[in-house]
């Protein structure tokens, strides 16, 4: 197993921006693919990002389409989340997760073995 743990959360009015670090230990993030993932209170867990172990793809969720980035430091062993002009409907926590088996992008969470006990994001209107 990699060990996760994000950082970076917080409040922020719309429009604002966050970005979120998530560092791991135990194994190389250039192994596998990395994914963030959030859940809102009452709803499902759902797909936000995920970055492919080779680095040349990232793939992300409609909603945040052109407003995050994924990225990541291998030297650091760390990905990131960049989230710009945030919406009141962004709000929840956000979760890094990793792909410890998959050769292609996955947005389903049972496909991720390995998860970070998730940071808060909260945006006001």
């Amino acid at each position: 197993q990699v060990q996760l743990v994000e950082s970076g959360g917080g409040l922020v009015q719309a429009g604002g921006s966050l970005s979120l670090s998530c560092v791991a230990s135990g194994r190389a993030i250039r192994n596998y693919i990395m994914g963030w993932f959030r859940q809102a209170p009452g709803k499902e867990r759902e797909f936000v990002a995920a970055i492919h172990w080779s680095g040349a793809t990232t793939h992300y969720a409609d909603p945040v389409k052109g407003r995050f980035t994924m990225s990541r430091d291998t030297a650091k062993n760390t990905v990131y989340l960049q989230m710009n002009s945030l919406k009141p409907e962004d709000t929840a926590a956000y979760y890094c997760a990793a792909d410890l088996y998959g050769d292609y992008i996955s947005t389903q969470t049972d496909d991720f073995a390995s998860w970070g006990q998730g940071t808060q994001v909260t945006v006001s209107s």
